[in-house]
């Protein structure tokens, strides 16, 4: 099939086995608290990953809390200060992290706008993606409704009303392993500082994708910031304003990251595993097993049924908004239907531009 033609491999794999996955250097600590990190690009398949974690009892989700922060940054100084406030924007981002990951929420609260009242808050970003802010003890209007499936945006502030995160915080005490989903930090570097807190048991998946698919995803989902890319894609014509730098960034910020984990650094040993979104939309059920292996936990049967149900694509989705963000899809297809949507210009401008990347996560080019 065309799929298996251009998904090659094996050597790879093998490769990335014995660089990227240390975990067999690492006690097993089944009982003890794991802090994970899904570290990924915007529109790597990091929401359709997160899942894996978000369907999991034991497991405290949180989607993008980072967002907060970046909010404030933005909102609250001109384009010179940001420019300036580049590390301390990163530093706010691991300080976040590293409160999260003790369950601790007062930090957040003062990224938060409009600020909480009595540690309540209506306004906590895409709270309906995490299943432990719209269930008992924290809401009790969840429960088995939220748990049959991935509500959409508006099911769970309407029936839980304001988040008291007092109780997400008791909540998130209560179980025994924290996730925590970003697109928001760019380079695994980055996360050094939180790799070696001797506070954290982190473990990193990092997760990435096919800069060809990146690219076609942002190009339906940030439609406005990517008009440029999307005449060029229905003229065939590459308008002079458009900017390579959407693509290139991202290329280098992944390229970096897997270099700096193939030179197995002693921050990383035993807390990093690469994934490719293609390898799990391809085989989620095999891929699921082995990320939660390296993470030394067992594999709960709801999220092995939340897989079942979820990459066939026989699930009608409602509305423009599921489209995009849902993470219902036939995964197959979808890993490679940047194959079908982008102009054949735009593919050998990208092949062109994140070239080393391709070869370095074992891509194959297409002429």
């Amino acid at each position: 099939s065309v799929v298996s033609h251009f998904l090659f491999f094996s050597s790879l794999e093998q490769r990335w086995k014995s660089l990227c996955d240390d975990s067999h250097g690492v006690p097993d600590e089944t009982a003890a608290r794991k802090h994970i990190l899904l570290f990924a690009q915007t529109r790597s398949g990091s929401s359709f990953t997160g899942q894996l974690f978000n369907q999991h009892p034991g497991m405290f989700y949180l989607f993008e809390p980072l967002f907060h922060v970046q909010q404030a940054f933005t909102n609250s100084s001109s384009r010179l200060q940001r420019a300036l406030d580049g590390r301390a924007l990163l530093g706010a981002y691991r300080d976040l992290l590293l409160n999260l990951y003790n369950c601790d929420f007062s930090f957040l609260e003062s990224y938060i706008r409009p600020e909480p009242q009595d540690h309540m808050t209506g306004a906590f970003f895409r709270r309906s993606s995490s299943h432990a802010l719209c269930t008992p003890p924290v809401c009790q209007e969840g429960g088995e409704e939220i748990l049959a499936g991935q509500p959409d945006e508006v099911w769970c502030p309407k029936k839980c009303q304001a988040l008291n995160l007092t109780l997400a915080s008791q909540a998130c005490q209560a179980q025994s392993h924290v996730a925590i989903k970003t697109v928001r930090i760019p380079e695994i570097g980055d996360l050094r500082t939180l790799s070696e807190d001797p506070r954290l048991d982190l473990r990193i998946i990092h997760l990435v994708r096919d800069p060809r698919a990146i690219l076609a995803s942002r190009m339906t989902a940030f439609a406005g910031k990517f008009r440029a890319w999307k005449i060029w894609n229905a003229t065939g014509r590459q308008p002079r304003y458009v900017d390579l730098t959407q693509i290139t960034r991202t290329c280098r910020d992944i390229e970096y990251s897997v270099e700096t984990s193939l030179q197995k650094p002693t921050w990383l040993r035993g807390r990093y595993l690469l994934v490719r979104y293609e390898d799990l939309a391809l085989n989620p059920e095999e891929k699921a097993k082995e990320i939660y292996r390296f993470l030394g936990l067992d594999l709960d049967q709801r999220v092995l049924a939340w897989i079942a149900h979820n990459t066939n694509g026989t699930v009608a989705s409602s509305s423009e908004w599921n489209y995009k963000y849902s993470t219902t899809r036939d995964s197959k297809a979808t890993a490679q239907s940047w194959r079908i949507h982008l102009n054949f210009d735009i593919v050998k401008t990208v092949q062109s531009l994140c070239n080393r990347t391709l070869a370095l996560l074992g891509y194959k080019l297409v002429r």
